[in-house]
């Protein structure tokens, strides 16, 4: 049985593996961020600027976030660690940016396909990099942070956002449905 006593070994050496698995989290973006524009599909403009309390976010609050975070912040913060660790940390300020930047009155076409577009062009880039260094370290303003570090959250981020679009859509649904009740549906 050679699957058997190959397969052990390839878990037990996969798990000490100390190297990040870029593959993964290469195919995780990709497939997230296809998720994410599924999410959006047959989204109309109303529902795309619907919130169901004034403070939370709308479905174009979340994609604009997304495009803003993916060009401002992963991509530039793996950039930094990587290749210019003697600049200083670029800073951020995603929630401010929701009511700075408008992102509630925004097209919910193009911010999805500029979404896409700036992931493709950070997939293409993290493809290009060449044995970098995810241990790279240095100090951000709440603590020690590694390369590694930000290119798993990246992912993580991404899925973070899926759960906020499903909860969006769900509430809307039941919006939608009154005075029709959605308990048959099963429980939330």
């Amino acid at each position: 049985m050679q699957g058997e006593t190959n397969c052990p070994k390839q878990l037990t050496k996969a798990s000490y593996n100390k190297h990040m698995n870029i593959s993964f989290f290469l195919t995780q973006l990709a497939h997230q961020a296809a998720s994410i524009h599924s999410m959006c599909l047959g989204v109309s403009a109303e529902q795309a600027r619907w919130k169901p309390e004034a403070e939370s976010w709308s479905i174009l609050e979340v994609i604009n976030h997304l495009y803003d975070e993916e060009r401002e912040d992963f991509r530039t913060h793996v950039d930094q660690l990587l290749n210019h660790p003697e600049q200083s940390w670029h800073l951020i300020d995603p929630m401010g940016w929701v009511t700075e930047r408008h992102y509630n009155g925004r097209d919910l076409e193009l911010s999805i396909n500029n979404l896409l577009y700036e992931r493709e062009q950070s997939l293409a880039w993290l493809s290009s990099l060449v044995a970098p260094n995810w241990e790279a370290v240095r100090r951000a303003p709440w603590g020690e942070i590694r390369a590694g570090d930000v290119m798993a959250s990246w992912a993580a981020h991404d899925v973070l956002h899926l759960r906020q679009l499903v909860e969006l859509r769900w509430a809307y649904t039941v919006q939608m449905a009154k005075p029709y009740d959605v308990r048959y549906a099963g429980e939330w």
